[in-house]
């Protein structure tokens, strides 16, 4: 139908004339017209705003996720009753935060709910993020100390003041400032392994403990994949050996390294972020879980057989008053740190790197495993 009507007017000469006019803007049907399309445009509008509204509803809803994700891992990481004021105001970030810095490691046999307890393993690491690189160096637990004026094993200072008296006693011992804490106990160590799905280590040699352990109580020599009771065994077992500690110290800087290595070759922070969710309840550091996944980050990309180096506090076992201790070499501990703190290779300080004790022992190990099958077959 068309919008257009003729009116009649006279012209100049007084005959009459048919002239086209619009219609009207507010005649019905451009008002009909106009409506349906105000209904279109409000219909679509409606379409717009809803699904605006449910983006911004599930967008809401992922970050409060997100949120009480984060609030628990960290409630979990930051457990009050080991990271306390005091432990925070002992730790001491580095200048720049390009520069490295030392993580102080502890396993323990603590127990839940247990606030005295000793610690286990002691491991002092320095971590560059910007070269990739790691070094480990292990502290003897039975490392003697004076303490408050009492002299001590070093492993029991933690029984007595905590995770914050462990800090300073290392901070002496090797005059450094360490600034993060990290602690995992025994059920810990085999609960994180179970959740990496196992961690692949070379076993050097056959050993074997039945009076200190029921679950595991040998391990084989070879490459293998262990699970958490034989990550525990492997690190832990010390009395099969002929020096006791020390081996038992070069066995979990070897986990620690394969571990570290097996993380790092997912080369996914995705992955890192899920490892740190299964493994937060297992672990207690004053890390924040942004700072663990920025590490790991970090780290990826990094050669783990030659960036990870390893070595021990350079020391000898007596016996004093009828109590077995480690003494210190001080001076060959503050040369050790020198090279350590100049991001060098302390191993040879040691006499010989981890490699090379671990292949000594392997051979040994197979000469010890010949002898006996012949012995046998000559019976």
């Amino acid at each position: 139908m068309s919008n257009t009507s003729k009116n009649t007017k006279l012209s100049a000469d007084g005959t009459s004339e048919s002239v086209a006019t619009s219609a009207s803007p507010f005649s019905r049907s451009q008002a009909e017209a106009y409506q349906k399309r105000r209904k279109r445009v409000f219909r679509k509008q409606i379409v717009v705003r809803t699904l605006l509204g449910t983006l911004a509803a599930v967008f809401v809803a992922a970050l409060v996720g997100v949120g009480i994700w984060y609030a628990s891992v960290q409630a979990q990481l930051n457990n009050s009753q080991v990271i306390t004021a005091e432990l925070r105001q002992t730790l001491q970030e580095p200048t720049a935060p390009s520069d490295p810095y030392y993580v102080l490691l502890l396993g323990t046999d603590g127990r839940p709910g247990e606030t005295e307890y000793r610690a286990d393993s002691i491991i002092l690491a320095r971590v560059d993020p910007i070269h990739k690189r790691v070094t480990m160096l292990s502290i003897p637990r039975d490392t003697r100390v004076l303490w408050k004026g009492s002299y001590m094993k070093i492993n029991a200072v933690h029984y007595y003041d905590g995770a914050n008296g462990m800090v300073q006693a290392v901070n002496e011992l090797c005059g450094v400032r360490i600034a993060h804490y990290a602690e995992v106990n025994f059920d810990g160590l085999a609960g994180i392994t179970d959740a990496l799905g196992g961690v692949t280590v070379n076993v050097e040699q056959y050993m074997r403990d039945t009076e200190n352990f029921d679950d595991v109580v040998e391990l084989y020599p070879g490459v293998q994949k262990l699970n958490g009771a034989q990550a525990l065994f492997f690190t832990r077992v010390r009395y099969a050996f002929a020096d006791s500690d020390y081996t038992r110290m070069r066995h979990q800087r070897t986990f620690i390294k394969a571990m570290i290595a097996q993380i790092l070759n997912t080369g996914d922070p995705v992955a890192i972020a899920n490892i740190v969710n299964s493994t937060a309840r297992m672990v207690i550091t004053d890390l924040s879980v942004s700072d663990i996944i920025s590490l790991g980050t970090q780290m990826i990309g990094m050669n783990t057989d030659k960036d990870i180096y390893t070595a021990y506090v350079p020391s000898e076992g007596t016996e004093i008053d009828g109590q077995s201790y480690v003494i210190t070499d001080k001076e060959a501990l503050a040369k050790m740190m020198k090279v350590i703190e100049a991001g060098d290779d302390p191993s040879r300080l040691n006499g010989q790197t981890d490699a090379e004790a671990n292949a000594e022992a392997a051979e040994k190990s197979s000469e010890e495993s010949s002898e006996s099958s012949n012995s046998s077959s000559r019976q």
